[in-house]
């Protein structure tokens, strides 16, 4: 493909978020092109905890866990953690989070993320019919463990806010979580049940039916690295080795490595990479029969087709650092606290999350032009909020976009 040629809609990113917009754009009669590297949808898409969180608008960063920062930073084996050769680069983005951890910036980033997930689910099933998903879900909650009294007692400002945003939770006693999830140990843990929560069987299956029906629909695929953005009039000129294009609209949804081209688009961003990992099991039978979160732990046990997938922690560090041993052998010691006869684990994985100080997505129009729509950042919520971002990023490109509902997610609001 040369330079020459033209394309309506080029997304950068075939993750999730790309995809489930490319579908969408797809849907509408757009002439759609989806730009990766990679295999479509085999980095953090496929190698996710499985959950579709609409619950999820506590922030990464919020009190709480700011009182325990300096603990947590401390202890590597800790479920936030950071690789201290990489601190000099991230200072500048552990100040922001900081910021962002203080209440009142916890609640307007709470307040905006419940308003994007609000609609999470029925974008879910928008997209569940038109790729036809509908077995690849399971729609029976998910389940926050809480073994400790003294981590119970710390997520009630969470649950307030959950439940003043309107947010199904409900408080379980040990035997309510027992009788919902006979397969624990009895241990006396309190629950915290999300009822509307729906978790994905196979994340590599649901990306391969998300790639079928955009393909189906007209989108082209090619496997290419952007590394150049330039505005020009008219369109806007993408270039990579041995590969160049010119867009109409340019969708940048390419996740933990969006922030180079988000700058030549004239925005700077403060995105950092989370570094997310998870072991898998195989099991004859269901070990479990929804998505379990030990808070403590800091992961999600999410029973899956044949296996139990133990994904979760974060690891700020980067993208170019090897996997980290003890993340895995924390995962695999956690898991055994609970299923202490599991064999050896079938599968190991290391992926990158996009992750913002404030926890919300960008998704708008760059400030250097309106040819160029940002949807990258989701942190934990790529798949939980891949749909609702797609039908905003249409919304835009066909000029129904609604300023004030984007206002808090657009990439101006770290400054320039």
């Amino acid at each position: 493909m040369s330079a020459s040629e033209t394309v309506e809609i080029a997304i950068v990113g075939a993750g999730v978020v790309g995809l489930a917009t490319a579908l969408r754009l797809a849907a509408e009669g757009r002439e759609v092109l989806l730009i990766d590297p990679n295999e479509p949808g085999s980095g953090a898409s496929f190698g996710n905890a499985g959950t579709i969180a609409e619950y999820a608008c506590m922030p990464v960063g919020n009190p709480a866990v700011l009182r325990a920062l300096p603990k947590l930073l401390l202890d590597p084996d800790s479920p936030f953690s950071l690789r201290w050769p990489a601190l000099l680069q991230l200072a500048p983005w552990l100040i922001q989070f900081v910021r962002q951890s203080l209440p009142a910036a916890t609640r307007a980033n709470a307040l905006a993320l419940a308003g994007l997930l609000a609609d999470a689910l029925p974008a879910w099933e928008e997209m569940v019919t038109e790729a036809g998903l509908e077995d690849l879900l399971r729609r029976n909650g998910c389940l926050y463990l809480y073994r400790r009294e003294s981590d119970f007692a710390a997520g009630a400002g969470g649950r307030a806010m959950r439940a003043g945003f309107g947010v199904h939770q409900e408080i379980l006693t040990p035997n309510e979580v027992a009788a919902l999830e006979p397969g624990l140990p009895a241990s006396g843990t309190r629950g915290l049940y999300f009822p509307d929560s729906t978790n994905v069987t196979d994340p590599k299956t649901l990306m391969q039916r998300l790639l079928g029906a955009a393909t189906a629909r007209g989108v082209s695929v090619k496997r290419a690295d952007i590394t150049g953005l330039q505005v020009e009039t008219g369109a806007v000129r993408l270039s990579g080795p041995g590969f160049g294009i010119k867009a109409g609209t340019v969708v940048i949804a390419a996740g933990a490595r969006s922030r180079a081209l988000a700058a030549q688009a004239g925005d700077n961003v403060p995105l950092e990479t989370e570094r997310g990992y998870h072991l898998e099991f195989r099991t004859e039978a269901l070990l479990l029969t929804r998505p379990v979160c030990p808070v403590d732990l800091g992961f999600y046990m999410t029973p899956m087709a044949g296996r139990l997938r133990i994904a979760g922690t974060v690891e700020l560090g980067g993208l170019a650092a090897p996997p980290n041993p003890r993340r895995l052998a924390l995962l695999d010691r956690g898991v055994r606290q609970f299923f202490p006869k599991l064999g050896s684990p079938s599968s190991e994985w290391l992926g990158f999350r996009p992750s913002l100080p404030d926890s919300r997505p960008v998704i708008g129009p760059s400030h250097g032009s309106p040819r160029v729509i940002h949807a990258f950042g989701h942190g934990h919520l790529g798949l939980t909020l891949a749909p609702i971002t797609a039908r905003l990023v249409a919304e835009l490109i066909g000029g129904r976009g609604d300023p004030a509902r984007l206002a808090p997610f657009a990439a101006g609001r770290f400054g320039r």
